[in-house]
């Protein structure tokens, strides 16, 4: 077994036009006086990051974990989740997800596909100059408005989409196995890839391909009422990558799973800050580095109630708290003897 890495930190949440979230050198100074020891770096912040740069220049990555080094901090992954969702868009969502792509290729749905394939392609070299090992994104969806079988769904139209999925990813999960770096989906409300079954129908579709891996989040499951603990016993050998993410679930009378078109205070489902929720994280990290995860923990703040940066604080301290130190003998080994096959043998009246 091995010792999960960390804590750590996505930046997504906290990359601001403030001191001191505005560079990579200020934000990073910040995440590590709070103990984190690795970042998850946001490929679509120019703030903190190039992408392209990072693509095509050893020097800038080499300047890049330099900056990182002086503060004591790795990077764990790059992140391109905006990106990645835009490899496949439902036309419902396209005015909504223009947003994630420069104007250069708004209301222009194949324009923008494209520049988000290439941007993929990118970070599989972005992550192999900077000898990362995963890579962490959304998988987008084409069939997400059809979630809910009403109006009853045309036979085939599920198999269509995952095939047109799985024939967009195909080439950018070739890309990244060329550069040595496994894909990590985050299962996620809005994807088509929302829970087990639909990463299988996809895994199924892109032959099973060694690239096609897991970041797992326990927070999206308590929200779907899955059990997020078996998922690790199905999943853990696909598990590359690993957010820790609280959330919690009341449901009452008026309102469940759905939440009534609810903002995010109001919903029966919530994601908070670490601790103020309902995951199992001792059972959580208990599993995963029993399955010995190699990976970083790395905190992503979401919370409707409590500030980002008091999150922040209280994240380092409570990732930390639940790493565990693996052991490197077992405890009764004090009341351990002498074997050899010989011996073996003699205790099974074999000889």
């Amino acid at each position: 077994m091995k010792t999960i890495k960390g804590p750590a930190i996505f930046l997504a949440q906290f990359c601001s036009d403030q001191a001191p979230f505005n560079s990579l050198d200020t934000i990073a100074a910040w995440a590590a006086s709070l103990g984190f020891k690795g970042v998850q770096i946001p490929t679509w912040d120019k703030r903190v990051f190039d992408l392209e740069a990072a693509a095509t220049s050893q020097a800038y990555c080499d300047d890049f974990k330099a900056t990182l080094a002086k503060h004591g901090l790795e990077v764990t992954e790059l992140s391109t989740h905006l990106q990645g969702q835009l490899v496949a868009v439902h036309p419902a969502y396209d005015e909504m997800f223009d947003g994630f792509a420069p104007a250069s290729v708004h209301k222009n749905p194949e324009a923008r596909q494209k520049w988000a394939v290439n941007q993929l392609m990118l970070a599989a070299q972005a992550s192999k100059n900077l000898g990362l090992t995963a890579h962490v994104t959304f998988p987008g969806a084409l069939l997400w408005p059809y979630l809910y079988p009403w109006p009853q769904r045309p036979a085939g139209l599920v198999e269509t989409g995952f095939r047109e999925l799985a024939a967009r990813w195909l080439p950018i999960l070739d890309a990244f196995d060329k550069a040595g770096v496994d894909v990590c989906y985050e299962i996620h409300p809005g994807e088509d890839l929302h829970d087990g079954v639909s990463y299988e129908r996809f895994l199924e579709k892109v032959d099973n391909h060694p690239r096609a891996c897991l970041l797992y989040d326990p927070s999206h499951f308590v929200l779907q009422c899955l059990d997020y603990l078996a998922y690790i016993d199905h999943y853990h050998e696909r598990i590359r990558a690993f957010h820790v993410k609280d959330a919690e679930f009341n449901p009452t009378g008026k309102q469940g799973v759905y939440g009534g078109y609810s903002g995010w205070v109001e919903r029966a489902g919530r994601f908070r800050s670490l601790g103020d929720g309902q995951v199992d994280f001792k059972a959580v990290f208990s599993k995963l580095t029993a399955y010995n995860f190699k990976g970083w923990a790395v905190m992503e703040w979401e919370c409707a109630l409590k500030h980002p940066e008091d999150g922040a604080r209280e994240g380092a301290v409570f990732i930390k708290d639940h790493i565990i130190r693996v052991t490197e003998k077992t405890f009764d080994d004090f009341a351990g003897g002498h074997a050899d096959e010989a011996g073996n043998r003699r205790l099974l009246g074999l000889d």
